[in-house]
């Protein structure tokens, strides 16, 4: 997954580690994604939501990211996965694209596992942020 610091809002790691031991108590999801998932969130830093920087991409969040060699873009929203629609682009966390963006700045290269191989994107921008729209309850 990542060897940076991540930068996640205690709302959204609460939240996160209730669907998370749901997730893996009941087998709804791919345990290896859902457990690499876990670890990440063990190692991040937990902030208050009004302390989230604007950079940094959260829960809800609605992010451009850009293929560092062609130059695609891809415009996702992180949501749990309830609210997944993919022809809405609503990813769930459990992807592993969304998964790989939790808590990394705008700038940020991210790499996961796909088919074939690695993929690797950079957060272009960050369109939608809750926590600096002042959106704190989604």
């Amino acid at each position: 997954m990542n060897m940076k610091n991540l930068i996640i809002s205690r709302v959204d790691s609460l939240r996160l580690r209730d669907r998370i031991n749901f997730h893996l108590k009941n087998r709804v999801e791919s345990i290896k994604e859902v457990s690499a998932l876990k670890e990440e969130l063990g190692k991040a830093e937990l902030v208050e939501p009004e302390q989230i920087p604007p950079d940094v991409v959260t829960m809800h969040s609605t992010v451009k990211l850009k293929h560092p060699e062609n130059g695609r873009i891809m415009e996702i929203q992180l949501v749990y996965p309830e609210e997944a629609n993919f022809k809405q682009g609503k990813v769930s966390i459990f992807a592993p694209v969304a998964a790989a963006i939790l808590g990394n700045r705008k700038g940020d290269t991210v790499s996961w596992p796909a088919p074939g191989g690695m993929a690797q994107m950079v957060i272009d921008d960050i369109i939608y942020q809750p926590e600096s729209s002042g959106d704190l309850d989604l």
